[in-house]
């Protein structure tokens, strides 16, 4: 059984994208001028090392950001997630409360 790591993974979307490229017949450099980025960063993109928003911006120009969403689907609020943050709701109520230094009113 292989473990694979953080930059395994990266290194194979790097050949994912590097096949991409090639399977529209793009150059590194159209890759880059479409994306707006320079060559070396698709490059380097290609290689598995790239920041995030250079991988979204050539996962754009090669037209696979429809490929996000299967990538990392939207993600639910758990029913368990949703309770906690509604807090606790009461189960009665207490009447209400006085102070005891307060003096009632002069009706």
């Amino acid at each position: 059984m292989t473990v694979k790591t953080p930059s395994t993974y990266a290194e194979e979307i790097g050949t994912r994208l590097k096949q991409a490229r090639l399977n529209r017949d793009l150059t590194q450099a159209d890759v880059a001028r479409l994306a707006g980025v320079a060559r070396k960063t698709v490059i380097n993109a290609e290689k598995g090392k790239a920041q995030l928003e250079v991988l979204i911006a050539i996962l754009m120009a090669l037209d696979l950001t429809s490929q996000l969403e299967l990538f990392i689907p939207t993600q639910e609020i758990s029913p368990l997630q949703l309770a906690k943050l509604q807090g606790k709701k009461r189960q009665r109520a207490s009447g209400k409360r006085t102070d005891a230094n307060e003096e009632p009113p002069a009706w």
